[in-house]
């Protein structure tokens, strides 16, 4: 039996369906409310989905559990409530590390590459460098203390679970986004605008240095993830904190040149400004060293951004049924 937080989210629901189609038992940990979430698992329902509220009560019951894949998380950006923020992404991470650590469960969590922030002290995973970041927002500095937490334990000599490793994703895209609202991906956005009939829409820069439409990320297919996430549980003996990108940065421009392609338009793009409250927030460069995760044993190929993108314009965009 394994247990998947946020397993009716995006990658969660990804996730979970691999492992289905593996003929494990799943539990999801997640809510469903009002946003068509459970059209995530539509295609492959869980042995059991139980909500946040009653985790407790469950783990209480001290059920067989093989692994704990924690992917749960107050995940916008945006976010500004901190008492929730803390107590989802700092309390509740900690309370299932110290659960599987009693108890002898291996343990994958999601950490973030928004705990980098601007980049300026690089993009280094592992737990070494981690004192030197600087998160730009709410979301990052809770999934950062929760790494910090990790470090504590790990150096200091606490209890952890017999396996746990930390993945710090990247800008991931694919299908199952579609409840995200603000947050869904850019590939996401920029092909309703085309399906639209509009130009995609990119942000003027706001560093005087960097020209519109240059700002660059990692951005990394959700089928990529998952097939970490899935090396992890066949490789009960790595641990440690990891980068999950591909290891290249591509541009806004290039993307949304990709989206069009995909959908089988002609290239164009139009700049906006960038609101006000993403100023001083916004990275304009993300790149994952992927060295440590290569060096731990991790073989598999990452799609390249056009690809992904084709694939999950055509393959499930485009589909009637645009679930995984």
């Amino acid at each position: 039996m394994i247990l998947v937080t946020g397993g009716a989210g995006f990658i969660g629901s990804f996730l979970h369906a691999a492992l289905r189609e593996r003929g494990h038992e799943t539990i999801v940990v997640d809510r469903l409310r009002d946003a068509g979430k459970w059209r995530n698992l539509r295609n492959h329902p869980p042995s059991r989905i139980v909500s946040p509220d009653g985790l407790d009560a469950f783990l209480a019951d001290h059920p067989p559990i093989e692994m704990v894949f924690h992917l749960g998380a107050i995940s916008a950006t945006t976010a500004t409530d901190g008492d929730e923020t803390w107590g989802t992404n700092v309390e509740l991470s900690l309370k299932l590390w110290h659960w599987c650590a009693a108890r002898g469960v291996r343990f994958v969590y999601a950490s973030s590459a928004a705990t980098y922030g601007d980049g300026a002290a690089g993009f280094a995973d592992g737990l070494s460098g981690l004192d030197k970041l600087r998160p730009l927002n709410l979301y990052g500095w809770t999934k950062h203390a929760f790494d910090l937490h990790v470090k504590r334990l790990v150096e200091g000599g606490g209890a952890r679970p017999p396996q746990w490793a930390g993945l710090k994703f990247f800008n991931v895209y694919g299908p199952n986004e579609y409840h995200k609202g603000a947050m869904i991906s850019v590939v996401k956005v920029k092909h309703d605008e085309v399906a639209a009939g509009r130009a995609p829409r990119l942000f003027r820069s706001d560093q005087p240095d960097l020209p519109d439409g240059q700002q660059k990320r990692d951005f990394i297919w959700v089928g990529d993830v998952v097939d970490v996430l899935l090396w992890l549980h066949d490789q009960p003996r790595v641990n440690g904190l990891f980068n999950l990108g591909t290891g290249q940065a591509r541009s806004y421009l290039d993307l949304a040149h990709a989206v069009c392609d995909a959908a089988g338009v002609e290239p164009r793009v139009e700049f906006i400004d960038m609101p006000q409250k993403l100023r001083g927030q916004y990275q304009s460069f993300t790149q994952a060293p992927m060295d440590r995760l290569r060096a731990a044993g991790y073989g598999g190929q990452f799609t390249p951004l056009e690809d992904g993108i084709r694939r999950y314009v055509r393959d499930f965009l485009l589909q009637p049924d645009p679930y995984r």
